[in-house]
């Protein structure tokens, strides 16, 4: 499905919005597996001795998925800054783009090194902080690709930043801003909505628990 979302938006036409959700979901789900398998990876990496014949096979299969996950996010970033970000006429439409150049480079801090890894650090914060600004002007505190983005910027401050203070600041603030204008809710987006909400509590818990872990599984399912 990458492969025809890819397609139609080279076409050069604005997507509808199913156009655009069928693009992000294809795209999740193809870097989804990259990022899983790496984190796998380079978890197994870490633990086998040094000395083990294994080792420069798990290396090499290590190298080859991010490789693949570069590849996948590259392509995502070109399509976003060529036509996408470019076409879009409509606030929403501007924030879903931004959004999704946040997260992909986000996706590539996570494999990144040295200089690298800091220029797709603030490719990442950059993106985030513009769709974050418009989406403060123009949508409502309920509105999903609103509170999906506070979402995702929060677990960029948390995961990649190591920010654990302003990722509870960003979160608490839009969901408390959310839970203020939940009776403004629509049936069309009210699932959806409340979905992201509950996520957006559920960091929160994990955040502020003694036990916080590294990873915020229940983020990553949230994107949209």
């Amino acid at each position: 499905m990458a492969t025809c979302m890819k397609a139609v938006t080279e076409q050069g036409a604005e997507l509808s919005n199913e156009e655009r959700n069928l693009l992000s979901v294809a795209y999740k789900n193809v870097v989804g597996g990259h990022r899983s398998a790496w984190r796998v990876i380079s978890s197994i990496e870490q633990k086998t001795d040094t000395s083990d014949k294994k080792l420069q096979l798990i290396k090499d299969y290590r190298e080859k998925v991010e490789s693949e996950l570069r590849s996948i996010c590259t392509t995502v970033l070109e399509l976003l800054d060529k036509y996408l970000i470019a076409n879009a006429t409509n606030p929403e439409s501007k924030v879903f783009y931004l959004k999704m150049k946040g997260d992909y480079f986000r996706h590539l801090s996570e494999v990144a090194c040295g200089d690298d890894r800091k220029q797709t650090i603030e490719n990442s914060q950059g993106a985030y902080q513009e769709a974050f600004d418009i989406s403060k002007k123009e949508m409502q505190p309920t509105h999903p690709i609103r509170l999906g983005l506070a979402l995702n910027f929060s677990v960029f401050y948390y995961e990649i930043l190591n920010n654990p203070e302003l990722a509870c600041t960003l979160a608490k603030t839009a969901f408390d801003e959310a839970i203020a204008e939940i009776d403004t809710l629509n049936k069309d987006s009210y699932k959806d909505s409340t979905l992201i909400m509950q996520l957006l509590r559920d960091n929160l818990t994990l955040w502020t628990s003694d036990s916080a872990g590294e990873e915020c599984a229940a983020a990553e399912g949230a994107e949209n």
